[in-house]
């Protein structure tokens, strides 16, 4: 009995506790200064130039008198039905939550109020702690206390993601129904009403079936909450809807994916603070390029047309790293998923630049030689039989010039093992990627998986001679007064050696040159027609990924193709990014197409491809001094021997 007692006591004195401690917060919030809610925009991206990326319009903003009944009855029967009753926070919803989240042991209903969603569309915070849980809730009571439940909505309404890029009920009710928030039907405003859920499955163009289903949700919430009748219900669930589905302003849809790109970096940068809510605006000055982005997102739109396939995309100055240009999908009002950002795929041959980078620097030049035939290689406990691209192989030595040109899987597998396969491992950790490539057989050939922009790292560093600068969106974030918040510091270091660089790069311009037709082709010759100047340029192929990747000077350009689902792509659509590529970098307006300046210690050689034995009017390659093949004197004197029988005068 004494131990009930005691017990009741604890609970008496817990329960008083909570009260005043929740009191306390009301008056907390109540003196002090009232919170500005009067910016739509907390944060401004800017691009190279200094403007506004998506030319914001202010007047997008709406008054809650010229929101109609339905959209207002729908969204508070649907997301917070107490919503004027609270006072930011809806106890008995977070209760009966709890309750049903712990007996299906999942996550199935929340509880956040209105009041509360605002709080986290209005001010952008990246600590994912309880001190920022407790920040958004003194937030939450700060705003209740200051502002009408009127005022709070209005807001609400401005603010939300209603997915496609459109932010607010304006933008949305243009988008998919091109009206405004005052001419909405009551079908019209229950399916927008449903999208803020999951802006992308419940987006009506893309996935309808998905929209009707939350529709009627909306709808059976509104009944139960008195606004529409049961018949009501079914006659508006089983409407037909036309939906419009453009942005009437924003030129570039591409561009929300570079924005999004943005916000994930400043998310991981340790300089910003964890909670931007004594800011009334941030501007973050982006290296967006609108120029390029427009270049990018037509070829990409022109050449995925006709296919099931995702694509990522980035365009970076491999001096700066800045990356000036980002795609990560086809259509951003269909997939708001980034696969410049979070996607990790095989990266195929593209691997195999470091590969012969590393092999440059363990004294192989573009002379060395393997076979090319069908090989089994026994790996200790197991064999591997890795193969060429149809079956095709030489059958005989080639040199490293012609392995490069035409992505010999078996050159490139005698390579990783004769270095040992810790050097490719090592390499890609010199370069800065991130991402760990396994010390096995197969990662020669490219069955890693990496990020887009992790990989640039390493492309970023071949194409800046040796230097490494890290890839980047945001040069500098600035407070609404001017003041610095970050800054990216440049370190330009070099960390390759630079004349094995340039031999390198040399080999790579190989891909796309007819003269090195033999025993295949070079794996872009089918887009050397759309190819105005001297790249490095290499491609990749697994069964569910497509690369190409090249670069001179100015720019370095990295496209992927494949599908989401991993499933097999068609070999068909191979040239698709290899045309992206090539007519993105041809056309950027600032690509002066320079080539690198032969460093000092570098010699040139002609030679034969297949052999690498020093050839007259063969193929120029790039070698150290000293390395260089000998020159053969008695070819040379066979030569003149023949000129002469042909030209007696001469």
């Amino acid at each position: 009995m004494k131990k009930c007692l005691l017990f009741l006591r604890i609970l008496i004195v817990l329960f008083f506790t909570i009260i005043i401690f929740i009191l306390s917060l009301y008056v907390y919030a109540f003196i002090t200064p009232k919170v500005n809610i009067n910016e739509i925009d907390k944060i401004v991206l800017l691009d190279k130039d200094g403007n506004d990326i998506f030319n914001k319009d202010y007047n997008n903003y709406v008054k809650l008198n010229d929101i109609n009944d339905n959209i207002k009855n729908a969204i508070i029967s649907i997301e917070d039905k107490n919503f004027y009753s609270h006072k930011g926070f809806d106890i008995l919803r977070i209760i009966k939550a709890l309750i049903i989240n712990i007996k299906s042991k999942n996550i199935e209903q929340g509880a956040s109020t209105i009041s509360q969603q605002y709080v986290k569309n209005l001010y952008l915070t990246f600590d994912k702690t309880w001190k920022r849980k407790i920040e958004e809730a003194i937030l939450t009571i700060r705003i209740e206390m200051h502002y009408t439940k009127d005022e709070i909505l209005e807001g609400y309404l401005n603010t939300i993601d209603f997915g496609a890029g459109n932010y607010g009920i304006k933008e949305a009710s243009n988008y998919y129904f091109n009206k405004e928030p005052n001419e909405l039907s009551l079908e019209e405003a229950t399916i927008i009403v449903g999208i803020p859920k999951s802006p992308t499955y419940y987006n009506p163009i893309i996935n309808y079936n998905n929209a009707k289903k939350r529709q009627y949700d909306v709808l059976t919430s509104m009944y139960k909450n008195g606004y529409i009748s049961k018949k009501e219900v079914e006659k508006i669930y089983n409407k037909q809807l036309v939906f419009y589905g453009k942005h009437n302003k924003i030129q570039l849809s591409s561009a929300y994916y570079y924005k999004d790109a943005v916000l994930n970096e400043m998310s991981n940068l340790n300089q910003i603070p964890n909670s931007l809510l004594d800011f009334d605006e941030i501007k973050i000055y982006t290296n967006f390029d609108s120029d390029v982005q427009r270049i990018l997102e037509n070829n990409i739109d022109e050449e995925m047309k006709d296919t099931s396939m995702q694509v990522a995309s980035i365009v970076v100055e491999p001096k700066t790293g800045k990356i000036v240009s980002l795609i990560g999908g086809k259509d951003y009002s269909k997939s708001e998923y980034n696969r410049a950002v979070y996607s990790k795929r095989q990266v195929g041959s593209t691997i195999k630049p470091f590969l012969y980078y590393s092999a440059l620097e363990n004294g192989f030049t573009p002379s060395s030689t393997f076979l090319s035939e069908r090989t089994t290689f026994n790996l200790g406990n197991e064999l591997y039989s890795p193969s060429n691209f149809g079956n095709r192989y030489a059958n005989t030595n080639i040199t490293m010039l012609l392995a490069l040109a035409s992505s010999d899987n078996i050159y490139a597998m005698k390579t990783h093992l004769f270095l040992g396969m810790d050097k490719l491992s090592e390499i890609i950790s010199k370069v800065k990627i991130k991402e760990k490539v396994k010390e096995n057989a197969s990662s020669a050939l490219g069955t890693t998986e990496i990020n887009i922009i992790d990989f640039s790292n390493g492309y970023i560093t071949l194409a800046n001679e040796g230097k490494h600068e890290t890839p980047h969106l945001i040069e500098k974030i600035t407070d609404n007064s001017g003041n610095i918040l970050y800054e990216y510091k440049y370190k330009n270091e070099y960390i390759l050696n630079k004349k094995y660089v340039y031999i390198l790069n040399n080999l790579l311009t190989s891909t796309y040159d007819y003269d090195l037709l033999k025993y295949t082709s070079p794996t872009l010759v089918s887009i050397s027609s759309l190819i105005d100047g001297k790249y490095a340029l290499k491609s990749g192929s697994t069964e569910t990924d497509f690369w190409t990747i090249g670069y001179n000077k100015d720019y370095l350009v990295m496209v992927w193709a494949g599908n989401d689902n991993n499933d097999k792509v068609d070999q068909n659509e191979t040239r698709i990014p290899k045309k992206i590529w090539a007519k993105t970098i041809s056309t950027i307006p600032s690509n002066k197409k320079t080539w690198y300046e032969i460093p000092s210690g570098i010699t040139s050689d002609q030679i034969d491809p297949l052999s690498g034995k020093y050839k007259i009017n063969g193929y120029t390659c790039y070698y150290e001094k000293g390395s260089e093949p000998s020159f053969n004197y008695i070819e040379y004197y066979d030569l003149l021997s023949n000129a002469s029988k042909k030209n007696p005068n001469n």
